[in-house]
């Protein structure tokens, strides 16, 4: 490797690197915003926190790669462009190309590792972390209390306490009502402090209290107008209540299964077993529905053997009849009130099997647009690094400046349009290939014409070019304005003097 490109490469990696990890930091810190509700109060423990952050890194790397790969190409080809490096090398004779040669490299191998990424590591991720989700949503609001208020995290219960001691965890004025009871009785048990706590595996409730008196109220089935209540006091009371839900559980992660959470060998065979599903299922539907209800008698719509069009003989003669007009009201009557019936069994019979059509057309647009995801995401990374080193040359501007702007500003219009096509693939308006291919479609030509730009020294986004231009427009034009002026000036003036 010559010397020009290790000095490339190394100006490479470094901005890749720390782009890739602030990327993923923001889009990190999005998914905490969007699920913070489910986290918090739950006293989920540390590892369990790694744990689910580390798959959802893992889930952001097919759209945090290509931001990364995009601002990194831009901030080094501007620190290039900007220290004359870049200059010094097309100086010595060497071509855009030439000079990129090892990045291009460099990002193909990244690209091909990418696919595996999001082929075999992020449907992993997925699992694992929609498992951990689950786990948390069923997980119970951790035992906390406020001075004042009650907390209902109990089924059947709530407990008031009116001060917590935030050294000792010493409760005053404990209040709680007690519904759990199989046969309808409601306790209430009032103490001046005492301690609730949940065991260490979280199992069981631990209440101890001091000084206080039980109100058990006992109902039978006549409870409305006999009932009775029940009072004693106590010095110090000691209950061991079984609690579940408390304690996190861990759901096994193969029961999560989605087109998400699938490689794309296995998204092929669902997208075959789900076409010949789908095509099985609107034969089904249809062709009764076309044979047996609304064409049993059109030769030319559907041809139909002759004892399907028969089988109802009483009203089907009666549609013989060139005209119903003459037929008494209640022959009328009789065969409206049968072709309406028809007609709703007809309905109810297309409606269950159009739902599950339909399902089955949900699942294979889902697969297709998986499935072309996983495809497009290595050529995107090569299309934004195309994009992003010969603009890099171009506004020869390093830092995290003007390049943070141009990356954001092309990532936002790359993601509006594949998130405008996957849209459109999975609700079936577009078919996948065209709505997952729109957004490389869109910046294919984008990054030619930059590279095209940057390698005959373009002066696209050079302030100096567009002034020098405008300067020389008006030059040109301005003449050209005070002489029509003049003209229209003296023009007027003769008209004047004509009338005088």
């Amino acid at each position: 490797m010559k010397t020009i490109h290790k000095f490339v490469l190394k100006a490479y990696l470094g901005p890749m690197i720390l782009t890739f990890f602030i990327v993923m930091f923001v889009l990190l810190m999005n998914f905490v915003w969007r699920y913070i509700d489910e986290l918090v109060g739950k006293g989920l423990s540390t590892g369990i926190i790694i744990e689910l952050f580390t798959y959802a890194m893992a889930n952001m790397i097919p759209m945090g790669l290509p931001l990364a790969m995009l601002l990194a190409a831009i901030m080094t080809m501007g620190n290039l462009g900007e220290n004359y490096e870049l200059l010094a090398m097309k100086s010595a004779g060497m071509s855009l190309i030439q000079i990129t040669k090892p990045l291009i490299i460099l990002t193909g191998f990244i690209a091909v590792g990418s696919f595996f990424i999001t082929n075999n590591l992020v449907p992993y991720a997925n699992r694992k972390m929609f498992s951990i989700i689950f786990d948390i949503r069923q997980q119970k609001q951790a035992l906390e209390f406020k001075d004042g208020l009650f907390f209902n995290g109990i089924e059947n219960m709530s407990i008031r306490v009116e001060r917590q001691d935030p050294d000792t965890h010493l409760l005053h004025d404990v209040l709680i009502y007690d519904n759990r009871s199989i046969n309808g009785n409601m306790n209430t048990v009032v103490a001046d402090s005492g301690y609730i706590r949940l065991s260490d595996d979280k199992r069981y409730l631990l209440v101890t209290l001091f000084n206080g008196e039980t109100y058990e109220q006992t109902r039978n089935s006549q409870w409305f107008n006999k009932s009775s209540l029940r009072h004693h006091r106590f010095d110090m009371q000691e209950q061991k209540i079984a609690m579940d839900g408390f304690a996190m559980g861990r759901t096994d992660a193969s029961l999560f299964s989605n087109s998400q959470t699938k490689n794309i060998n296995e998204l092929q065979q669902d997208i075959d077993s789900l076409e010949q599903t789908v095509n099985a299922s609107t034969t089904r539907s249809y062709e009764p529905l076309l044979k047996e209800q609304l064409f049993v008698r059109d030769n030319s719509v559907l041809p139909i053997p002759d004892s399907l069009r028969f089988d109802k003989s009483d009203f089907r003669n009666a549609l013989i009849t060139d005209s119903l007009v003459d037929l008494p009201v209640r022959e009328k009557s009789r065969i409206w009130n049968r072709a309406r019936t028809l007609a709703k069994n007809s309905r109810n019979m297309f409606a269950f099997d159009e739902s599950a059509s339909k399902e089955s057309l949900n699942q294979l647009y889902r697969s297709k647009v998986e499935w072309h995801k996983k495809i497009s995401l290595p050529v995107s990374i090569m299309i934004f690094f195309l994009i992003g080193a010969p603009l890099g040359a171009i506004i020869r501007k390093g830092g995290l400046g003007l390049p943070v702007v141009v990356s954001v500003i092309f990532f936002v219009i790359y993601y509006m349009i594949s998130l405008s096509g996957e849209k459109f693939a999975k609700e079936g308006t577009w078919d996948a290939v065209y709505g997952m291919w729109l957004s490389t479609m869109v910046l294919t030509p984008i990054a030619a014409y930059l590279t095209y730009k940057a390698t005959n020294d373009s002066g696209l986004l050079d302030t100096d070019w567009y002034i020098g231009k405008i300067k020389a427009l008006r030059e040109k034009v301005e003449p050209r304005i005070v002489g029509l002026l003049h003209a229209i000036k003296r023009k007027r003036h003769d008209k004047r003097d004509s009338i005088e």
